[in-house]
């Protein structure tokens, strides 16, 4: 069983990816990582004519190891690199195999992104697309990075969060919207355990009517 979990940053879409890799005991991906960790190798030339050569080279060189340092990969800074370094069509193909691999192993996946159900993995037998208005994602977001010990700017944070999501939706490469078998879920006014008890109804649903369909053909 393939499970795509997609929408934009601060959503809650990793942490539903995460519970419902543990409910249904499949291994999950955060592929934003790989993205993060590709920006972050990089960083130190992101104004200069060597970044798109610089990331397409770390892209082609990624594996699971740089994917370790979680406190680092989940910045704010990280994620502006990753959105950045995603607009390279080159980067995004040396990080194809390395997601299709992951969803594509015995028993299935959960993985979750901005373009899981529209390019990497087209035929999961469950799409997801999470969604919160802004306000609440960048709240979510602030706190997250005040627990952290991090000074949060929460009116530059905000339009960090609406500035990144108009790139990644307007990045020719890229394939960030809902699809149209995509099931959307709007996280705003939910709690995490009512959103993942959501997230879990809408998955059983969904592949019970796909057992009842076989079960007809």
């Amino acid at each position: 069983m393939i499970i795509a979990v997609d929408g934009p940053a601060a959503s809650g879409k990793g942490t539903l990816a995460q519970g419902l890799a543990r409910h249904y005991q499949l291994p999950h991906l955060d592929t934003g990582l790989l993205y993060r960790a590709v920006g972050v190798a990089v960083e130190a030339f992101e104004d200069t004519s060597e970044f798109e050569a610089k990331a397409i080279e770390a892209a082609q060189k990624l594996d699971a190891a740089h994917l370790t340092d979680l406190e680092t990969l989940t910045s704010a800074k990280a994620g502006t690199l990753a959105s950045k370094v995603a607009v390279i069509a080159e980067v995004r193909k040396a990080l194809f195999d390395f997601q299709r691999n992951f969803a594509l192993q015995p028993g299935g996946a959960v993985l979750d992104g901005r373009d899981i159900g529209t390019k990497i993995c087209p035929d999961a037998d469950v799409k997801l697309f999470i969604q919160a208005d802004s306000k609440a994602r960048m709240e979510r977001r602030a706190r997250q990075f005040e627990a952290r010990g991090e000074v949060v700017d929460r009116y530059a944070l905000y339009h960090q969060i609406e500035e990144r999501d108009a790139r990644d939706m307007l990045n020719p490469n890229g394939g960030f919207y809902k699809s149209d078998d995509a099931h959307l879920l709007d996280t705003t006014q939910l709690s995490i355990e009512a959103a993942l008890r959501a997230a879990i109804a809408i998955v059983d649903q969904a592949m019970a009517l796909k057992a009842g369909e076989r079960s007809f053909s």
